[in-house]
């Protein structure tokens, strides 16, 4: 497939600087791109080397044009975020492919199943009753769906996910292989001997234009529903327990853990192994940092690290001392001895 840059323009609403005829055959990384392929600089590291990349076309930010970026002989393509730019062009080159509509005669299919238009379910899907699907929806094989499960239009799920009764999945969910979806909370209570579990009787829901990494483990509300809202993006490997809400459009990095009854708000970051302790709040546009124990609620937009968690900036003056703490040792040690020393000859000392 080629295609000319007035075409890749149009298609991302971009403002091309170049030639409007060359054609283009592929997305590639800075680095590697060649005279056919087209590439993104998003930040002003990539911005300050465009002279070095063999990319036939580069997307750039208005904010990084200067004299001589437009001095370059490069052809540009100048959009409000380039690396959206890029995704959006990378899927034209490499469209995800399209299960044949159908339903796969190894499917086991339970009474008072419902479906929309071109759905696909494949080999070994397991469904049980009173479930309904929206058009477009792509079960791939190994699929299991319990009882009154409800899905909405254009959700793909891959293979080996289960997603457990009275579930609520929305439109343009992603959910990927191996997560489990609606499993009982880690929830017993003990009378001093041993532990007696508490039913979980509650939902999960999750929103439209959600996805869910592979491995995740999104728990059941013991009453009620845990709650993943609209957009939300989870990578694989992540634990998210009963009656915990997640804010919309909030992203988690691989295996973070959020205790019960926790309420995350929208548009927060949580990075890689983040452990969370239950029944606390995490503000709006909050960040919280890799390996980050969180023990007490995060304010709105607040941004922090270490375990427990401490504000980000003291965060980084604590690890930088660390390495010193023999030396800073050392240093006390001898300070010591010579205070000792004056205070014998001032008569102070008791020796």
């Amino acid at each position: 497939m080629e295609i000319s840059l007035a075409d890749i323009a149009l298609k991302t609403g971009g403002e091309l600087r170049g030639d409007s005829q060359k054609l283009i055959s592929n997305a590639a990384p800075f680095e590697l791109a060649k005279p056919k392929d087209i590439t993104f600089a998003g930040s002003r590291k990539f911005i300050k080397k465009l002279n070095l990349t063999k990319a036939g076309a580069v997307f750039i930010p208005e904010s990084g044009l200067s004299e001589d970026v437009l001095a370059a002989s490069q052809n540009l393509i100048i959009v409000d975020h380039p690396q959206i730019a890029f995704a959006r062009i990378l899927n034209t080159f490499y469209p995800p492919s399209k299960p044949t509509s159908g339903v796969s005669p190894t499917a086991a299919i339970g009474e008072n199943f419902t479906n929309g238009k071109d759905v696909s379910i494949g080999h070994c899907v397991v469904i049980g009753n009173d479930v309904k699907i929206g058009s477009r929806v792509c079960l791939h094989p190994h699929v299991v769906i319990e009882d009154q499960v409800v899905i909405g239009d254009n959700t793909e799920i891959f293979p080996h996910v289960t997603i457990h009764r009275y579930s609520k999945i929305g439109a343009n969910v992603i959910i990927q292989s191996g997560s489990v979806i609606g499993s009982d909370g880690f929830g017993y209570a003990s009378d001093g001997n041993k532990y007696i579990k508490i039913p979980h009787t509650g939902i999960v829901q999750i929103d439209d234009d959600v996805e869910i990494g592979a491995c995740n483990t999104i728990d059941r509300a013991t009453f009620g529903k845990t709650w993943i809202q609209q957009g939300v993006k989870t990578d694989n490997l992540v634990h998210i327990a009963h009656n915990v809400t997640v804010g919309a459009n909030t992203v988690s990095a691989a295996q973070v853990g959020v205790s019960g009854s926790t309420t995350i708000g929208r548009n927060v970051i949580l990075a890689g192994q983040v452990g969370i302790s239950e029944h606390l709040t995490i503000g709006d546009g909050a960040i919280l940092g890799p390996q980050a124990g969180i023990a007490q609620a995060v304010d709105k937009g607040q941004v922090v690290s270490g375990s427990p968690e401490m504000p980000h900036r003291l965060w980084l003056r604590v690890q930088r001392i660390i390495p010193r703490l023999p030396l800073i040792r050392k240093k006390l040690s001898a300070i010591e001895k010579k205070v000792n020393k004056i205070e014998k000859k001032l008569g102070l000392s008791p020796d």
